[in-house]
């Protein structure tokens, strides 16, 4: 099974190396050539057009930053016309049902299969081949294409969890509800320290009580300990995915007035300290306004 990759930024990157140094015959294209250097090191085959990658494998993943994007490859750059009857397109991206329907639409007049199978677990998950990955499609497709899910992520948490658009659906709650954890762990947070509570004491006693979530467990010690907002993902990133969260509520009619109020204070921070900053930095916002740091001794 020959495979494809185009896409090769900070997940897709590291996930194709993950296939290459699993022995999978590989495909590469990205706008950047430079990043492809590592992978045609390593027995890679580079294809100057997505066009090109497309006509020469059976498996095509792409890796891209958004649904603009994964039109422009796939519509726009002749992807479609190029993929042969019964190869498959697997779109890793964060993208939207909608956004992919146009292009799904014409491969299956050419009996082309595709599954929409974007993941969660960060760099350091696509570098360590732990992402959680969330297919949307038939279940024989992804049966079939497991084995190459299995190389980016992890067995165990790898799931088909409906139809075509299914897994940009929950890509884009789990997005949602993290940031929103971030949102609401920043504000009580700093109220409680700004109230005279120890930060440390204060965190504990969350971790303890019904409020408890892997964000206050894991995912903000980081910040407390390190100051490292995560520059591994971009604030321009959040904002994307938090609008396109907030555009499928209004596609499936459904009032978001709280998600609404966390993309904008997720747009406040990347107004306010630059799309390149990272996913967690709207914790600073809560720190300046309130005069403090919040931070706690390493293992704390």
């Amino acid at each position: 099974m020959k495979v494809g990759f185009i896409g090769l930024g900070h997940m897709g990157g590291p996930m194709s190396l993950n296939l290459l140094r699993a022995g999978v015959p590989l495909v590469v294209h990205d706008r950047d050539s430079e990043a492809a250097e590592q992978h045609v090191a390593l027995g890679a085959s580079w294809a100057d057009t997505p066009a090109e990658v497309a006509a020469e494998v059976d498996v095509l993943i792409t890796m891209l930053p958004g649904p603009r994007q994964v039109e422009s490859v796939l519509v726009g750059s002749g992807v479609v016309e190029e993929l042969h009857a019964d190869a498959v397109w697997i779109d890793m991206s964060t993208s939207t049902p909608e956004a992919a329907r146009t292009a799904g639409e014409r491969l299956a007049e050419r009996g082309v299969h595709r599954l929409d199978a974007p993941v969660s677990g960060m760099a350091r998950g696509a570098s360590e081949g732990t992402l959680q990955i969330f297919a949307g499609g038939d279940k024989e497709i992804f049966e079939r294409c497991r084995p190459l899910l299995e190389i980016m992520g992890d067995a165990e948490r790898i799931f088909l969890v409906g139809g075509h658009g299914a897994g940009y659906t929950v890509k884009l709650m789990v997005n949602l509800l993290w940031f929103s954890h971030l949102v609401a762990t920043a504000e009580v947070l700093t109220i409680g320290v700004k109230a005279g509570v120890d930060l440390n004491v204060l965190r504990q006693s969350l971790i303890a009580s019904p409020a408890n979530s892997r964000f206050l467990e894991r995912d903000v010690a980081g910040i407390l300990e390190h100051g490292d907002y995560d520059e591994s993902f971009a604030m321009m990133l959040a904002c994307k995915d938090l609008g396109l969260a907030v555009d499928l509520s209004r596609d499936v009619n459904v009032p978001v007035e709280l998600s609404a109020v966390v993309e904008q204070i997720y747009r406040r921070g990347k107004a306010k300290y630059g799309g390149l900053a990272g996913e967690m930095i709207p914790v600073r916002l809560y720190e300046e306004l309130a005069g403090i740091d919040l931070r706690v001794p390493a293992g704390a």
